[in-house]
This record gives structure tokens, sequence and C-alpha cells, in this order.
């Protein structure tokens, strides 16, 4: 292997945990770190000294910072941007050395324990809510809900428009426009962090003290790499793309070639929460000490021999958990000349008594020599505790409380050590026992309340809320009162080219979109043709759902515009009906809803809704179906029914997305034409989420064989969010819409190729 790492400096300016590490693009080679203390802080190397320099303090957290990433430069930002994820539930952006945030997102529910930077300015983030965010020009765009625990880990393959979240609920999931694609399993335990290798494979890093190696595509697990003894916390690709670092809950910066751990490098603390790979080579670490330590291979920017005894010192005097005894007594121990004998490999340790205490040394092969790492704490074999430490399992702790988690159930032992961190002995706790993650809180204010007067190893722990309860579903607000536009004839009963009204855009040439006006399904038949069907349906259905035959009579006055109260309670009772009897009442009910009184009694139902979305779905007769969208659609006409609407959009989406299997003109068009409508009203307001679930849509029902009216109206529908808003540009790339949209640049419709081609300039621009 190539010379071991080495250490070339510690930086310190931190006052507790440095839980993040990631290196700058403004400035080159700089290393940016964030920490318990609530802040963020930029080093930039200095090679006079051989060192860093800390150059800018940034704040703004009210809780401890525990993410990080850099975002690239773009239009706006031409240095791009430093974004922090907190404990205090946000993410904070800072311009390269300013050090006041620019803007703020806000929307989790829990610690951001983890971000990721992709193309075109996307940013995704994990919590202890359990979820993931996707954010694009400060706006939430999705939300990636699927994990039943806290998201502690993500990442982005750029080219495949994949993202990638590892959870507490040991699994790893894939997204794709915001769907789950794929759900690797393999990890014991709760995952921790991720790295991407290349388009087709990543690793990911666990408490269960593995790193693991993946396939993106198939989902198989191609390695499992062992080393650690305890949680691995972190990881980092090296220089050359596929060789990595990890450091973890041993007190250990491990390098890993070939699969093989190559070098061990102990440090003077409980933890390494962060490493990161340098342009130039070097690697750093952040520790539960609050240092930063930098590790070169380069000779010429090795620490200084001062410098370095001070750091071995450190390590001679640092605590060892006792859990490497295992069943071994120190008398069985060798003495202090069993050091005589060199070592087998770089990083190999050994424990030898010294005097009836247990000091534990790594052989260095650089300097050829036993260096000493720590001392054991709490002699797991030893039968007797001189150390006034409490036995348990084993084990010597600090404290051993009793705990009564649930009233009726027998109270449970709690080890604990003043050397961890409250938190995390907390979460053993929780996970030895399966306890419900809510007890997460209680059980860390436990231990610091019981332990008051006491230095705690990790210093303060701030976090005020449960880390892994999510809150409720975001449902974007609407103005019921904005953007309302007239309506238009009903576009399916005439031939010829449909030219959307509403014309905005610069380019003379364009007669497409964006468009402003909303499409309804207006067409009547006969009265008497649907109310002789309905009377049909009423002799052969379950008795219990007849009606009189004076009530269906009663329907024509709804049919002919009026609201006739007594009539719509009647035909709330028959839109009830099961799906092969009932789409006559559907079609009275798309067309009553344009009397807007009727329109107002029914978008305040949410039985309706879900009896849409019900009668909309697969399995079900295709025209109660094609109903079911035209009625959504018409809904559009006055402000409640596009309340109703936009309140519950994704319910409505995913019923528009379901009937893709369509496989005739008129349900297809319906399809289409309520997305269009959605985009048209969407087009007036300030809601990127919403635009986000419209354009996964068209992305999802343009791939299926489509009528040529109804593609159109799709890509009219894409065209009038995109030449608006510059972010759904982005958003399009984002799912890949720009290559769903190319294949129409050859179609026999002349109208679908201009159109299509016309998307494909302005999602380009």
């Amino acid at each position: 292997m190539a010379s071991p790492y080495k250490l070339r400096c510690n930086l310190v300016g931190h006052e507790k945990d440095v839980r993040a590490l990631v290196t700058s693009i403004f400035p080159e080679n700089g290393l940016i770190s964030g920490s318990r203390d609530n802040t963020a802080c930029l080093w930039v190397e200095n090679e006079a000294d051989n060192s860093y320099h800390r150059e800018l303090v940034m704040r703004g957290h009210s809780n401890f910072v525990s993410s990080i990433c850099v975002i690239p430069p773009d239009d706006t930002y031409p240095q791009g941007l430093i974004a922090t994820g907190s404990n205090d539930k946000s993410i904070l952006a800072y311009i390269p050395g300013v050090p006041d945030p620019v803007f703020k997102l806000t929307g989790h529910e829990g610690n951001v324990c983890a971000l990721a930077s992709g193309k075109f300015g996307f940013l995704l983030s994990g919590s202890w809510d359990t979820t993931a965010r996707v954010w694009l020009n400060q706006k939430c765009v999705m939300v990636l809900e699927g994990h039943q625990m806290a998201v502690w880990a993500v990442g982005i393959i750029s080219g495949q428009g994949i993202m990638l979240t590892g959870s507490a609920d040991k699994t790893i999931k894939a997204w794709k426009a915001g769907k789950c694609i794929q759900t690797y399993k393999g990890h014991e335990d709760c995952v921790r962090g991720i790295g991407v290798v290349s388009e087709g494979e990543f690793l990911s890093c666990s408490n269960d003290a593995t790193v693991r190696r993946w396939a993106v595509s198939s989902g198989d697990c191609l390695g499992i790499y062992y080393g650690h003894t305890n949680y691995v916390y972190c990881l980092s690709i090296l220089p050359n793309g596929q060789d990595f670092i990890t450091g973890g809950e041993d007190r250990t910066l491990r390098v890993w070639q070939e699969g093989k751990c190559v070098q061990t490098i102990y440090h003077p603390c409980e933890s390494v929460w962060a490493v990161c790979a340098l342009p130039n080579g070097d690697i750093a670490s952040g520790s539960s000490d609050g240092v930063i330590r930098i590790f070169t291979r380069a000779a010429e920017r090795v620490a200084s021999q001062e410098v370095i005894e001070a750091h071995e010192a450190s390590l001679a005097n640092a605590p060892v958990a006792s859990q490497p005894l295992g069943d071994i007594k120190i008398e069985d121990l060798p003495g202090p000349e069993s050091l005589q004998k060199p070592g087998k490999r770089d990083g190999q340790t050994t424990m030898v008594n010294t005097n009836g205490t247990v000091d534990v040394y790594q052989w260095d092969a650089s300097q050829t020599k036993w260096v000493k790492i720590g001392n054991v704490v709490g002699s797991s074999g030893s039968t007797q505790r001189t150390s006034g430490k409490t036995l348990f399992e084993g084990a010597e702790y600090d404290y051993v409380f009793t705990v009564d988690i649930k009233e009726g159930a027998p109270p449970l032992k709690l080890p604990y050590n003043i050397a961890e961190d409250p938190w995390m002995a907390a979460q053993k706790f929780i996970y030895k026992h399966e306890l419900s993650q809510v007890f997460l809180d209680q059980v860390a204010n436990f231990i610091i309340e019981n332990t008051k007067g006491v230095t705690l190893g990790t210093g303060s722990v701030l976090s005020n809320s449960d880390p892994f309860t999510g809150g409720d579903r975001y449902i974007p607000d609407t103005d019921k009162n904005a953007g309302i536009t007239n309506e238009v004839s009903d576009p399916f009963t005439g031939a010829g080219r449909y030219v959307p009204e509403g014309k905005t855009t610069d380019s003379p040439s364009n007669s497409h979109f964006p468009v402003k006006t909303f499409l309804y399904f207006d067409t009547v038949s006969p009265a008497e043709q649907i109310l002789g069907k309905l009377k049909e349906f009423n002799k052969v259905i379950d008795p219990e759902l007849q009606v009189s035959e004076a009530a269906i009579d009663n329907l024509a006055s709804l049919i002919s515009g009026s609201a006739n109260a007594e009539a719509v309670k009647t035909l709330e009772k028959l839109i009830a009906w099961p799906p092969e009897y009932v789409f006559p009442a559907l079609d009275i009910l798309r067309i009553t809803i344009r009397n807007q009184e009727v329109c107002k009694y029914f978008s305040s139902s949410q039985d309706c809704v879900d009896l849409l979305c019900q009668h909309a779905s697969q399995g079900n007769p295709p025209t109660c179906r094609m109903l079911a969208m035209r009625t959504f659609a018409n809904f559009f006409r006055y402000p409640e029914g596009i309340e109703l609407n936009m309140r519950h959009i994704d319910a409505v989406l995913q019923s528009a997305i379901n009937c893709k299997d369509f496989n005739t003109k008129n349900a297809q068009v319906a399809v289409a034409s309520l997305v269009l409508n959605y985009c048209v009203r969407l087009s007036s307001l300030d809601d990127l989420e919403s635009k986000s679930k419209c354009l996964q849509a068209i992305g999802e029902i343009l791939i299926v064989n489509l009528d040529p009216e109804a593609a159109y109206r799709l890509l009219v529908a894409a065209g009038t969010l995109a030449a608006l808003d510059d972010s759904c540009k982005a958003l399009a790339h984002s799912i890949d819409l720009p290559d769903v949209v190319r294949k129409f640049h050859t179609s026999d419709v002349s109208k679908l190729v201009e159109c299509s081609k016309l998307l494909s300039h302005t999602l380009s621009s």
C-alpha cells in the first residue's frame, strides 16, 4: 500500500463536537465544519504554517449544526452557497465569506441531519421527522415519504436523477421524480451515511459496524466491509473514486483500499462524527472533542515532531471502552515486555497489563513502534470493582439507572458512562429494548437530569423535540379569488385544430402556451336519456340504495341548470352507487356543477372527493372512470371547486396518473384536460411543490401510447408552467421530461411536432 497517513495539523476553534465536514468551492481547498456549538466555520489552508486558519464563523442557528453541503455556483450566486442543517429544524444558506445567512428554509419537523446538492441547484435534506425534502430556488418541491424512522443520510446520483435516503429503519431508498423506485435491505441497524461511488454504485455505513457497497439499479449488495467495532457514522470517497474513509463510535478513522481496511487511525475522544477526503489527497476528521484533525501522506506536510508527540500523549491518556476485553481477565494479559515484539500490520492493536491497569497500543508501521492509544476503563472480565463503578451485564458503568417506561411493565436497566453522549446512550437503550422512538427525548433528558453536576463527555444536549415524530402532510394553500378565468366552449365537439387562448409569451410564433383559460366538459345529453338509464339501474340495484322514481324525475331541474335543494340531496345519494351503476349520476354531477350553488355544495363534501377518486380507480368501468376525471376538470369553473381540487391535489393527480391505462380518445383527453387545468391554476401561484407534482404526472402519463389531442394538451400543460417559472425547467430536467418530449418531434400530427419542439426549446433556455 501507499505510505500511511500521519497527522498534519489540529484545527481548534469549535467549542463542542464537530458533526459535519465538507470541502469548499470558494475558496478552493477550503474546509467547512459544523458543530454542536451552533456554528459552522470556514477554514482556509495556510501553507506557510502547514495548517488551516479559521476565516469565517457562520452563525444563525439556534441549535446544533448537524449537516453541511456546498451548492454549486449559478447566475444568482456565482460563488455557490454553503448550506447548513440544524437541530432547530431549519436549513440556512450562506454566501462564502459572509457570516450571516442569505435565506432560511423551513418545513422539516425535526433535526435536519443530512444534506446533499445536485444539478440545477437542487438540495436534498434528510431529517429526524422520517422524511426527506427536495428544495429548489428556496422552495420545497417534493417531500419524500416512506421511511418509518429518521432519515440520517442522503445522496444524489445526478446523472440519473436518482436521490438516495438512508434511515434508522435500516433501509435505503432510491427515489426518482418523487417516487421510490428501489429499497435496499441488508443493514442490521440504522443507516448513518451514504457515499456515491459512480452512476451505478454507492456505499453506505451503519450502526451495525459495517460498510456496504450497492448496485443502484438491481439493489444487490456487492460487498460488506468489516473492521469497525462500533457504530460507523460517516464515510467519504477518496479522490480515486473507489477507495474511501470511514469514522465511528470506536474512536477511529479508517482507510479502505480495494475493500480492505489498510489503516486505522485512533482519536483521543469518544466519537469520530465526520470524515472528509480533501482534493490534495489529505483526509480530515471531526470529533466529539471539538477538534478537526488533518492527516496526510505527503512527507512535506507531516506535522512537526512536537505536534506528533503531543498527539500521542493525548491518545495515551484517552479512556477506552471496556468492550474489547470480552471475557479476558486483566491478569491474563501480557505485560509491557510484549511491546518489544513488532506488530504484524499497521493499525494492529494490543492490550497490555501495566501494574493492574489495561493499556491499549497500536502498531505504527511508519515509525516501527507501538503507540499507546488509551487506557481501558471498566474491565468486563474482572470480578473486582475497585473503580467504584457498577457492574452490569459484564461491564462497568458510572451509572445504572432503573427506568419505568410503561405502566404495569417491569422496570428496565439503563447503563450509562459519563464519557457517552446522552442521546447516543438513549438510542442504544431504545434499540436494545425495542421501544418506540417517542421515548428518545424522555430517556435522554432523564440521563441529563440524573447526572446533574457531572461534566458529560460531549457537552450540553440541545434538542428539545422528539426527533422521530413526523408532522402533518403539507397541503398547499390557495387564493380563492385570484386567477379565475372565463370558461371556453367544450373543445371536444368540433373538428379542427385546438389553439389555447391566453398567449402571453414573447415569441410571436408561439400559439401553444402558456394558457390562462380552463377547459370544461359542458356537452349535455338529453335529460330523458340520462334519467331513463338511472331508472333502469334503480330497479336492479340493492333495495337499500334505491330512490323513488319521482326523485329521479326531479333531477331534470339540475340538468337544466337550476339549484334544486331536494334534487341535490338525491344526487348526493346516487353518486355513492356502485361503479357499474353510477355513471348516469356522475354525468349529472358533471353537468350540474355548472351552477355555482351546486358546485359550492359538493365542493364542501369530503365524501364527494373520495367517491370520485374511488370511481376513477382501476378495475371500474371505463365510462365511470372517465366521467370522474371530467367532473374534477369541471370543478375548476368556480373558486369553491378550484379550492376543492387544490386542497386534494395529491389524491386527484394520483387518480389521473392511475388512469393512464385509458385506451380511448375521450378518456385520455379527460385526464389531460384535468392536468392542464391544474397547470393553468398553478401558473399564477407561487407553489413550486404543487407544480412539481403536476410535472411528475405529465411525465408519467406522456410515456404511454396517447391520442394526439391528449398528448398535445399535456405538452401545453408543461409549457404553461415552464414558460412562466424557470424553476419548473429545472424540475422538468430532474424527472427526464425533455427526453419524453423529444419523442413527439417525429409525430405525424403537425401541432404535436410544433408544440413539442417549442417545449424542448423552452426547457433548454
